[in-house]
């Protein structure tokens, strides 16, 4: 089901006019520095164009994304507004589940529904990004109606998830930018049932794995701040569930997030490590400076705020330099020993 054409985004990134909202819906805190966003942005703005030029040609009338070196260059540099709901579709796999089975988003809504489910999902309905505007009932059209089909129809289609917290972030946010509720839906199969494993059951023993990753990470790469963590007894979850359990959703800037989740898709859950590891490596002082608990969390909270994270392009270009080689087999590896490692701890 498409979504109206008034809420479908805008290619590139034009003048703020200080408006109370962005081009997604979203309202600009009341602290928002406008000079500073229409600064950036300006410098944004061409590298958009360009980007835009490059994968018009690439793609001609093509809709087949192959996986090549190339593309995936492109991807890293960044995907324009226009082509991004094709290019995650068919980089996740999506496109080809939603080809594969043809109607079934709508049976899935047409079946019988599970109370229990519906119930859980219409008390976090309206606590989805409440500084959206197309999240709001007064809002002409309103989002919140194929937000609910979304999560509805995942909710049957994968019975051992269901509905947990954080999904309806996951399912806004992909409305927000693919304005397709089918669409929408293959997607989050996509990162919750091949991307993201065992993130969103009731365990969450894929979420607490990889968490324990992170720290093997940073103890390899970083065995200063591990050592602060350790001597301070903070526990990883503490501090970055939230990046990972949403995706850097309402953690990090949209446009941030939005080139976060261009490579996402693209190459894998090993993304979201190139991001912890980059914000970590990049404000490693704070750590370091921390005198306890309280000063560690402090420290992370900081570190999403701020020119660093704003600056998308150059931000995403960090992310591939600075924590150094980070391979999927790395990855692989470090999860089989924490995931061992924690279902020992929960048997004990």
């Amino acid at each position: 089901m498409n979504l109206p054409m008034e809420y479908k985004s805008t290619e590139g990134l034009t003048s703020s006019g200080n408006s109370s909202v962005d081009k997604y819906g979203f309202q600009y805190a009341e602290d928002f520095n406008y000079e500073a966003y229409e600064e950036m942005m300006s410098e944004y703005f061409p590298v958009l164009a360009r980007r835009s030029e490059k994968w018009s040609r690439l793609l001609k009338e093509n809709t087949k994304v192959d996986k090549n070196l190339k593309v995936k260059r492109y991807v890293r540099k960044g995907v324009p507004s226009k082509h991004r709901t094709l290019i995650w579709m068919a980089a996740s796999g999506a496109q080809q589940h939603l080809q594969m089975n043809c109607g079934y988003y709508n049976s899935l809504l047409k079946a019988h529904h599970d109370s229990k489910l519906e119930e859980a999902i219409r008390t976090d309905l309206h606590r989805t990004f409440p500084d959206n505007i197309q999240f709001h009932e007064s809002s002409q059209p309103c989002l919140l109606n194929a937000l609910y089909n979304v999560l509805l129809a995942y909710g049957h289609h994968n019975k051992d998830v269901g509905y947990c917290q954080g999904m309806n972030f996951i399912a806004g946010y992909l409305l927000i930018i693919t304005t397709d509720e089918e669409k929408s839906f293959w997607l989050m199969d996509a990162l919750l049932g091949r991307i993201l494993p065992d993130y969103y059951t009731p365990a969450m023993l894929g979420l607490k794995t990889d968490q324990e990753v992170l720290g093997e990470l940073v103890k390899t790469k970083m065995p200063a701040v591990w050592q602060v963590m350790t001597r301070h007894n903070v526990t990883w979850g503490l501090l970055v569930s939230k990046w990972f359990i949403c995706l850097y959703i309402d953690v990090l800037p949209m446009e941030t997030v939005l080139r976060i989740w261009d490579s996402l898709f693209y190459e894998g859950s090993k993304i979201l490590f190139r991001v912890a590891l980059t914000l970590i490596s990049h404000n490693q002082k704070l750590i370091l400076n921390a005198q306890n608990v309280l000063d560690t969390c402090q420290g992370f909270k900081q570190m999403t705020h701020g020119e660093f994270v704003e600056n998308c392009h150059a931000f995403m270009q960090n992310i591939f330099t600075e924590p150094g080689s980070l391979s999927m087999a790395t990855v692989t590896k470090l999860r089989e020993i924490c995931r061992e490692r924690i279902q020992a701890q929960d048997s004990a």
